[in-house]
């Protein structure tokens, strides 16, 4: 054995002496940099694609070129102030010091001044305002009452606002009530907090769902699913706590594929996501079939029941088909739901719910040595506002049960209405079968983009949606008295596009149809940061 390692000794010296020991040196070391770079590269594609990638390299490339990149940036430039239409002019007006001398009660006057400014809204926009009426009356009144009384408290102060402390619990359990608490296969346990909106319990249920996989199966590089058609702000919960996202395409029913997510599985995924139902087409993801899937996994599962969560039970109650959607179902780890979207609390009020307080445990924060004492806080803010969880807890006690019922019999009745009505325009589709009430829809005949610009001047408010192309109305107790104008400038509208196709004047067609079809993704991306760090 020995001699067979000198043997190898002396083969190796003398095969090596013919290069410089430099080379020797530096051979490894550009070996190794080149591994990583292949790694680097093949780890870009697989999260991009092989087209993606090229656009992204030959883009770089050619900003490289003298002048390119100044007529890029100059082109930029107009489509940013176009989609901030005259918005970067009204800033030229806005305050940028305190007044020398305070103006007291006259400040009152003032907002009501800029108040009357803002567009018409009652009955207008989709989703955006959820109660029916104006500011003035009924359940709008009656929340601001709330708030008021408690607007100097803060939850923080458990000891000092024990009353907040009471509406906040009493909140997240009747709301987990709503969505299968009292159920035997929930456990029993399903608890909660509140927050400052969906995208606060979607990033809480996020962090939770990480730092839980890494406690129980030692998870350092983090993986989430998601169908193309979840909430954004995963990716954004994704960007803050340095999780690597798989995009999942959506079926031909624009809902969650569950083959296509059971195959991006692998041993760093920590959760996968649901809907019921999505934000773009107002379709409930099967969630079931993706309960079952976690569930055998052994990962954790969130549902977005942000727009669903006050109207889905009670559309159940009034006969409509609705699927399992909540902590009834196997596999579920965690909710979310917006109480100030169809349970018509005030704006800024939100339902973090998970399956039990194994997980919710790992939602806190809780610091031991700071200087200022120990510490322990449940959500992303410290300091939070009583009063809007006072005007939520007030406006699930002023509705009750049958109040939910009605106001979902009537938004449900309304949806089917305007679906229909869309149905019945020979230029549009309904873009797939909603469940709820978001009706998104397209057109093979007629640029749907334009067909927005004219409905914008008209005084309505739709989202534009991309893959495929598309508007959609997200319907409140708001279009009750209105739907029938909502059809007619529709088809008008529809009818103005067809005789006159084009760009219209001061629109933004042109701007939504090349986001839409530009390839190089990379460049939308930067579009967006530029628009939105020239409007706030």
């Amino acid at each position: 054995m020995e001699d067979l390692v000198l043997r190898f000794r002396a083969s190796a010296n003398s095969f090596l002496s013919q290069y410089e020991p430099i080379a020797l040196v530096l051979g490894p070391i550009l070996a190794l940099l080149l591994a990583r770079a292949i790694h680097s590269l093949l780890a870009v594609i697989q999260e991009k694609g092989i087209k993606a990638t090229v656009l992204g390299f030959l883009m770089s490339s050619v900003k490289l070129i003298p002048g390119v990149s100044s007529y890029i940036e100059s082109e930029k430039r107009k489509v940013v102030d176009k989609l901030q239409s005259g918005s970067k002019s009204k800033k030229d007006n806005w305050r940028t010091e305190l007044p020398n001398i305070g103006v007291g009660r006259e400040v009152i006057q003032e907002l009501e001044d800029t108040k009357s400014k803002d567009v018409t809204w009652q009955g207008k926009c989709s989703g955006t305002v959820y109660i029916g009426g104006t500011e003035l009356e009924g359940h709008f009144a009656l929340t601001n009452e709330a708030y008021s009384m408690f607007s100097h408290t803060n939850p923080l102060h458990q000891d000092v606002f024990q009353s907040v402390a009471r509406f906040e619990g009493e909140v997240v359990a009747m709301t987990a009530a709503l969505l299968g608490s009292k159920e035997k296969t929930s456990g029993g346990q399903i608890c909660g907090n509140m927050t400052s909106g969906g995208t606060e319990s979607i990033l809480l249920a996020v962090k939770t769902s990480r730092d839980y996989m890494r406690a129980k199966k030692g998870i350092t590089k983090p993986e989430m699913i998601i169908p193309e058609s979840a909430h954004s702000a995963y990716d954004k919960a994704a960007q803050y706590f340095n999780i690597k996202v798989r995009h999942v395409p959506v079926n031909k029913e624009f809902a969650a594929d569950v083959k296509g997510i059971r195959r991006c599985i692998n041993r760093n995924t920590i959760m996968i996501i649901g809907s019921a139902p999505g934000f773009p087409h107002g379709i409930i993801d099967p969630i079931e079939e993706l309960g079952e899937l976690a569930s055998s996994y052994g990962i954790c599962f969130h549902v977005d029941l942000c727009l669903g969560g006050f109207v889905l039970p009670f559309a159940r109650k009034l006969g409509y088909p609705i699927p399992p959607f909540d902590f009834s179902v196997k596999g579920v780890t965690s909710i979310s739901i917006d109480v100030h979207k169809y349970g018509l609390g005030p704006k800024g009020t939100s339902v973090v719910l998970y399956r039990n307080h194994e997980l919710r445990k790992h939602q806190f924060v809780a610091v031991t040595e700071w200087s200022g004492g120990l510490y322990v806080s449940p959500t992303i803010a410290g300091s939070r506002p009583g009063g809007l969880i006072a005007g939520a807890w007030a406006a699930m006690m002023s509705l009750g049960l049958n109040g939910y019922l009605e106001n979902t019999r009537q938004i449900m009745e309304v949806s089917k209405k305007i679906q229909k009505g869309i149905e019945e325009i020979p230029e549009l589709f309904v873009v797939g079968k909603p469940d709820m009430t978001v009706v998104a829809f397209g057109s093979n005949a007629v640029n749907i983009f334009e067909v927005n610009d004219i409905m914008s001047s008209k005084g309505w408010h739709l989202n534009a949606l991309q893959r495929p192309n598309s508007l959609h109305i997200c319907v409140t107790l708001q279009h009750v008295p209105t739907f029938e104008d909502f059809l007619r400038d529709l088809r008008d509208s529809v009818r103005t596009v067809k005789e006159n196709p084009g760009p219209v004047s001061g629109g933004l067609a042109p701007v939504y149809g090349a986001a839409g079809t530009m390839p190089d993704r990379g460049m939308v991306h930067e579009l967006l940061v530029e628009f939105m760090d020239s409007s706030c």
